[in-house]
């Protein structure tokens, strides 16, 4: 059972080696994963602890806010992922001026040593630590030559020829090449928030939309596009075909984050709404008129039905994830 801190302090200290591995870990990716299981495994393999340090906000909200990127998972998300594996604890580090400041050396000695009781420490290979990252794997060697635990390097995992890494999936969803994010992560990648009202231009032309307040301000909203998604809504999981964007056929009409529940009667407003997003079946187009919106609508939908005809993989963590959305809503795919 993986056990959430925020901070060093009270974190359980006994004679049990503790293996370590330090990150933003945004995403959780499949690179991230491999970290993860080999930290457990030889957590497992010495009776030891397995912890992974990781930072709240985004160290670049704190060093560099013009340059800091929209996330793959809020705090929240994070935490509902990471509880799906061998960790024992995930300790949350507020990132903030002052740390941001810390050498590798003070880093390493002060809260991985003194504040963990670390024998062993595992990085991924492109890891940079303390100011400026400016610690890698030599500096890490060097300060455990010194101070006597281990450091253990795990490569990269990689997608066709290029290694997985947060940038290059933000790029992918950025682009609207859902299936390189997702192949990435390792599972869909997740939208959630709450069902607000409209301008019920959906529901005018037979196509009643929830419109979503995606939570996170920092949250990355994809491309642009219609997407075949999986709905949670507290009556159960759905299909659905989700619009994010601009609504083109509609002068005046804002941006939206909204999804047609397919076989869905009721009412959201009000409530949490959580999506998968599965494939991305085109990019917003402008009609003529309304009607042959609602022709290619109806494909839409078919396509999302044909697609999503199984029932969506659930697994705790790896295949499942949180979700988080919020924007202006309004009504009405385009």
């Amino acid at each position: 059972m993986t056990l959430f801190r925020h901070g060093v302090a009270g974190l359980p200290r006994d004679e049990r080696p503790v293996v370590v591995t330090v990150g933003t870990f945004d995403g959780v990716h499949r690179g991230h994963w491999s970290v993860l299981e080999e930290i457990g495994a030889r957590a497992a393999a010495r009776g030891g602890k397995s912890v992974l340090v990781t930072f709240d906000p985004h160290p670049l909200r704190i060093v560099r806010p013009d340059a800091a990127p929209k996330l793959l998972t809020t705090l929240d998300e994070r935490k509902e992922v990471l509880s799906g594996s061998r960790l024992d604890y995930v300790v949350f580090l507020p990132f903030t001026q002052e740390l941001r400041e810390y050498s590798p050396q003070r880093f390493v000695t002060e809260i991985l040593i003194g504040g963990l009781g670390m024998s062993e420490l595992v990085i991924g290979y492109d890891h940079g630590f303390g100011k400026g990252r400016s610690g890698d794997v030599n500096t890490l060697r060097a300060i455990a030559a010194e101070h006597g635990f281990a450091v253990d390097v795990v490569g990269a995992v990689h997608a066709g020829a290029a290694a997985i890494s947060s940038s290059s999936i933000r790029r992918a969803l950025l682009e609207g090449r859902l299936a390189d994010a997702n192949r990435g992560l390792g599972r869909p990648y997740s939208l959630s928030g709450e069902v607000v009202r409209g301008d019920g231009r959906g529901r005018g032309i037979g196509f009643p939309t929830a419109n979503v307040r995606v939570s996170g301000e920092d949250k990355l909203i994809p491309a642009a596009g219609i997407y075949a998604c999986h709905v949670q809504v507290p009556a159960g999981r759905f299909m659905g075909a989700l619009h994010i964007g601009p609504r083109p056929t509609f002068p005046g009409a804002g941006d939206t984050v909204e999804v047609f529940l397919l076989d869905f009667e009721g009412e959201l407003y009000g409530g949490d709404i959580r999506l998968q997003l599965v494939e991305r079946l085109r990019p917003v187009v402008a009609f003529d008129s309304a009607a042959a919106l609602v022709e290619r609508m109806r494909a839409d939908v078919a396509e999302t039905r044909a697609l999503l005809g199984g029932p969506p993989d659930s697994s705790p963590g790896r295949a499942s994830s949180p979700v988080d959305i919020a924007l202006d809503s309004r009504d009405t795919p385009g």
